[in-house]
């Protein structure tokens, strides 16, 4: 069944709000004020619901669902890895300033997408 363009700006949202949780989750693991401006258990609870949903919504497309996958475990293995080994690793600090720099970008093209999508609406 085609999907209608209400499916179409839900799927989009929720790309957005997983690239703001990802997004939220790397400012965390540098940033102490950042930390305790929002509890673990809750932005925990939100990145797994979205990225849940996401994945059974992609289930259609298993390159975007494998793409996805991998993104989010990249992610979020190289924010356990800042943890553990603390502020003075460099090259694990660049490593998550270009994530969060890629995240930024797709973020705000997704975004506008569905601020288009929902105008048009």
């Amino acid at each position: 069944m085609p999907a209608t363009a209400k499916d179409q700006i839900e799927i989009a949202a929720a790309l957005v709000r997983l690239y703001v949780f990802l997004s939220q989750y790397l400012d965390r693991c540098v940033d102490d004020v950042a930390r305790a401006s929002y509890p673990d258990s809750e932005l925990e609870a939100h990145l797994t619901e979205t990225r849940r949903r996401l994945l059974s919504i992609l289930s259609v497309n298993p390159v975007v669902k494998k793409k996805l996958t991998e993104e989010c475990d990249r992610i979020l293995a190289l924010g356990a890895s800042c943890l553990k080994a603390g502020p003075g690793n460099a090259q694990l600090h660049e490593r998550l300033a270009a994530e969060r720099t890629v995240l930024t970008q797709k973020t705000l093209a997704l975004s506008d997408l569905v601020a288009v999508f929902r105008a048009l609406d």
